[in-house]
């Protein structure tokens, strides 16, 4: 066997290469006992970047509005403070950003159920981090999300 094959090139990634060797690794959230398809299955990740584009935006819009004084940088932090009291705010009593409810998206713990106040705001604050977003798992759950044992799920 060739070792490129063995290792994955850099298009496919090692997951493509261990794939083609046999590996099953299943559907994103069947680890978890996430249904594959429908409410309940893992978030996509496309819904997952637009429900956070909607929200940055919207909390851009309401610190330019109202804290900014036309001052983008100012109005840039300002909506990072915004982003996270919204967050923790709504993820903590019904689930779901603005952005979330219109991709019809949930952040639910992992064992079910809502998530716990001190999960979410433990979230919120890894989100507002940014770095912890961009590491993900092979369920697609950011580091914020597997830290806070929360799962973005499909309503």
């Amino acid at each position: 066997m060739d070792n490129r094959q063995a290792i994955g090139s850099w298009l496919s990634g090692p997951r493509a290469a261990a794939e083609d060797m046999g590996v099953d690794f299943g559907y994103r959230g069947k680890r978890l006992g996430l249904p594959e398809e429908g409410p309940g299955a893992i978030a996509p990740t496309g819904r997952r970047l637009g429900a956070v584009f909607v929200d940055w935006g919207l909390c851009f819009l309401v610190a330019s509005a109202f804290f900014a004084d036309g001052n983008r940088q100012t109005a840039g932090n300002w909506a990072l403070g915004i982003f996270f009291v919204l967050s923790v705010l709504t993820l903590g009593t019904v689930g779901f950003t603005p952005g979330k409810r219109v991709f019809r998206l949930q952040v639910v713990a992992v064992e079910g159920g809502r998530l716990p106040a001190g999960r979410v705001l433990l979230r919120s604050v890894l989100l507002c981090l940014g770095l912890p977003a961009l590491i993900w798992d092979r369920d697609g759950r950011g580091l914020h999300d597997r830290l806070a044992k929360a799962v973005e799920v499909r309503i």
